[in-house]
């Protein structure tokens, strides 16, 4: 399967690409936890169907040491016990950011109360761009149908 369009050799995607990955450093190098931040990145790319973007993040995390179990519960970290109290508020405002459509308010106050019970203002900074960028970053993807499964762990980084 090929992409409709390599972004790689594309003038402008090039141009502009060069900032997102800009951008995408400086979220990876934020106080935000890396192992939240890879979590958060994986649900977002199962919801959003991206499988470039699962095949990396789950691989990245796998390299980074975060365990078979964790990543493959993720799809149902409500149901799941092996995620800390402050997971589970990134999770829930990963969950909430990327699905407004399906609720008219967007992300609610609980919702936002719990996330700034466990990360302070720069986290929750780092969370939200990082709600975003994913979301992009699987659009940009799905849009163009990348192919998945041939990641090699941290090469991106």
């Amino acid at each position: 399967m090929d992409a409709r369009l390599d972004y790689a050799t594309s003038p402008v995607a090039g141009k502009a690409l060069k900032y997102v990955a800009s951008a995408g450093r400086e979220i990876k190098g934020s106080t935000l936890p890396a192992s939240t931040q890879e979590l958060v990145a994986l649900r977002i790319s199962q919801i959003n169907g991206c499988a470039p973007c699962i095949d990396m993040h789950t691989k990245d995390a796998a390299l980074a040491g975060e365990s078979a179990v964790r990543l493959n519960l993720v799809a149902a970290w409500r149901e799941a016990t092996v995620f800390t109290e402050a997971e589970r508020a990134a999770l829930a405002l990963a969950e909430e950011g990327t699905r407004i459509a399906d609720a008219a308010a967007g992300v609610g106050d609980e919702t936002w109360a719990n996330a700034a019970e466990h990360y302070d203002e720069e986290q929750l900074a780092a969370l939200l761009l990082l709600i975003s960028f994913m979301n992009m970053a699987n659009r940009l993807n799905v849009i163009a149908r990348r192919p998945a499964g041939d990641y090699v762990p941290g090469s991106f980084h």
